[in-house]
């Protein structure tokens, strides 16, 4: 993408259409809770009138797919975003239901908070679902707003201190998968 705001990196067939659905199987068989929420709490807490989303738990094979892709991909981050990347934090394989969202916020990066969080330099979005409708991640400054036009098997990739939010899902299921690179 170009230099203009907001700065994304975009992989359009990160996870292959057959690939993709076998997460969502994955996901949709998981046990898993409430998502939480940084920012008070060294170990998050869940707050649903900031994020209403349910995080699952996968198997280890599924996790560590996830992984190793991002991880070939980070040099291309790296150059693109013109930074130093250590590691890439577990990913959080989420499934947003009718009225589950998350509200604009950062995910790291701007010194504000004293957690381990506030280490995270790219944040990464991978597209799963077919079949929904609102969810969208928007990306906000204060002048403008962008909706990521997304489509299943896609990577967004974007700096952690970027504001950005989760709009309510208004029809079906949402999966989708958020990781961060240090």
């Amino acid at each position: 993408m170009s230099n203009s705001w907001p700065d994304l990196f975009v992989v359009p067939q990160f996870v292959e259409p057959s690939v993709g659905d076998a997460i969502v199987a994955e996901m949709k068989a998981a046990p898993g809770s409430a998502a939480t929420v940084y920012g008070s709490t060294v170990s998050g807490s869940v707050n649903e009138s900031v994020r209403r989303t349910f995080r699952v738990k996968p198997p280890d094979e599924v996790v560590t797919l996830v992984i190793q892709k991002l991880l070939v991909l980070k040099d291309a981050i790296e150059k693109h975003f013109d930074v130093v990347l250590k590691e890439c934090e577990e990913p959080q394989f989420l499934r947003y239901r009718e009225g589950d969202f998350f509200v604009a916020h950062q995910d790291g990066n701007t010194g504000l908070l004293r957690l381990e969080t506030e280490q995270r330099l790219i944040s990464t979005v991978i597209f799963l679902s077919r079949d929904y409708s609102g969810g969208s991640l928007v990306f906000s400054n204060l002048r403008e707003r962008y909706r990521v036009p997304a489509e299943p098997g896609m990577l967004v990739a974007f700096r952690s201190e970027t504001t950005h939010e989760v709009t309510p899902v208004t029809h079906g299921e949402r999966y989708s998968i958020a990781s961060w690179y240090r």
